[in-house]
């Protein structure tokens, strides 16, 4: 079964455009913000202090399916899809009163930034914690 995290949301009026519509920016923010909630309910932190492993985002896409606007309260739905030994795959849908609004995806690198960045292995107990 894959590990889901779900993040109930209200659009703010700084996340719209001119139109009154979310920024299609927003979409990426809201599915990093729902990652990082998902980590704290799994007792982790993807960036703790002192640490020399990084997260940086190896892939994203979003497609859009239906506007969302000033106000509107919107479920971010982000599952744990994939993982290897080095990357976390996951897959997201925002949806609105049972309408799904977006659906994307994002890959993660589990890397060293010290001396210089390069991949590792996603350490033990964040895949046991986040294992699909």
């Amino acid at each position: 079964m894959a590990r889901e995290f779900v993040l109930r949301r209200r659009v703010q009026f700084h996340e719209t455009d001119a139109a009154g519509i979310v920024h299609f920016s927003w979409f990426y923010r809201y599915m990093e913000e729902a990652e990082h909630a998902l980590w704290r309910e799994a007792g982790i932190r993807i960036h703790p202090p002192d640490t020399d492993i990084g997260w940086p985002r190896i892939a994203a896409s979003f497609d859009f399916h239906r506007a969302l606007r000033f106000e509107d309260e919107f479920d971010v739905r982000l599952t744990v899809a994939g993982m290897t030994t080095k990357t976390i795959r996951y897959s997201c849908v925002l949806d609105k009163d049972g309408e799904t609004i977006a659906t994307g995806s994002m890959t993660i690198a589990c890397v060293t930034r010290k001396p210089t960045m390069r991949a590792i292995e996603i350490p033990a107990d964040v895949r046991a914690k986040l294992q699909p």
